[in-house]
């Protein structure tokens, strides 16, 4: 018979604090960073996993000079300790809002397009107009990467970004908001944009802000020219920067693909505007949850406006606010 994940001396509430411990001194790597995190001592951090130990039966960690690794008790004992902290963390999230309507918390990773274009900030805007007491935590990530760390740690509801729906994980689900058409902009008073272009074979000589090598969009470009027969251009600048992308194609002469709800929501702020040239293909933007978790209340709110504004980019009819 296995033991019980508590010893006589450890109530339900140690059981989670030593739970919480573990997880985080996993993904810190250390005891130290550990401490340091949860703003507690060293000896307090290995007190804490010792008594997960003891009540296991089995060590869960390796300590080592330069960290700590997981033992094979400890990686699945990692994944349900994530889960079970992660319903907790979401029952309290569904009573704030039980008792608060409109309150809680999301937390949301980007890909940088989606920061910098205003889409996300619409999406934001328009769910804190309808729901003030809402807080909303967002951080940069790399779908391009198809890096869902933080959903899979649950240290964020949802990501969004730029993905084909297909390449998605088996632990990941995908929703396509809308395929969106990769432009090409240059600076209101860039050469570019009093120069009589209409196709790409009208850029040559043109100094590029490009993704790096492998990014989608980078692909597309590199596809566009090819099918007019045209060599791929090289990237004057190669950055995922699109806050750069910005500064530079406002002050010099570059021209650079862009996202069309950038242009849309923000091309007159920084002073762009869209040559008449489209590329072939659009890409899907998608919004990431990870499969089989159960999202609380807030989050479904915020997809709601985030699908509302989604659906007024597309020209289609306001939803109702969730």
């Amino acid at each position: 018979m296995n033991p019980p994940l508590a010893d006589d001396r450890a109530g339900p509430g140690a059981q989670l604090r030593n739970l919480r411990t573990f997880v985080v001194a996993v993904r810190a790597g250390s005891m130290s960073r550990a401490a340091a995190e949860l703003g507690i001592s060293q000896p307090t951090v290995s007190g804490h996993i010792g008594e997960l130990e003891r009540a296991v039966g089995k060590l869960l960690l390796d300590r080592k000079q330069d960290g700590v690794a997981l033992t094979p008790v400890g990686e699945r004992l990692l994944l349900r300790a994530t889960e079970a902290l992660d319903l907790l963390d979401a029952a309290v999230r569904e009573a704030t809002f039980v008792a608060d309507p409109g309150a809680g918390e999301v937390r949301i990773g980007a890909s940088e397009p989606y920061i910098a274009s205003g889409f996300l900030a619409a999406a934001i805007d328009r769910a804190q107009q309808h729901h003030p007491q809402l807080e909303i935590t967002v951080v940069p990530a790399d779908t391009g990467a198809l890096d869902f760390g933080g959903l899979r740690e649950r240290k964020l509801d949802v990501v969004l970004g730029r993905m084909p729906a297909e390449d998605a994980c088996a632990d990941i689900e995908a929703e396509v908001l809308f395929r969106e058409p990769i432009l090409v902009a240059t600076g209101v008073q860039s050469r570019w944009a009093r120069a009589q272009v209409g196709a790409l074979r009208d850029l040559t000589g043109a100094r590029w802000l490009l993704g790096p090598h492998g990014t989608a969009v980078r692909a597309l470009v590199t596809e566009a020219f090819r099918a007019e027969g045209l060599p791929a251009p090289r990237g004057a600048v190669n950055t995922h920067s699109m806050l750069l992308r910005l500064q530079l194609l406002a002050r010099c002469d570059y021209v650079s693909s862009m996202p069309s709800s950038l242009l849309r929501l923000k091309g007159r702020e920084w002073g762009l505007t869209a040559l008449p040239i489209t590329l072939r293909q659009s890409l899907p933007v998608v919004v990431a949850t990870l499969r089989r978790r159960s999202l609380a209340a807030p989050v479904h709110l915020f997809l709601g406006h985030l699908r509302a504004v989604t659906a007024e980019l597309n020209g289609e009819e306001d939803g109702p606010a969730a």
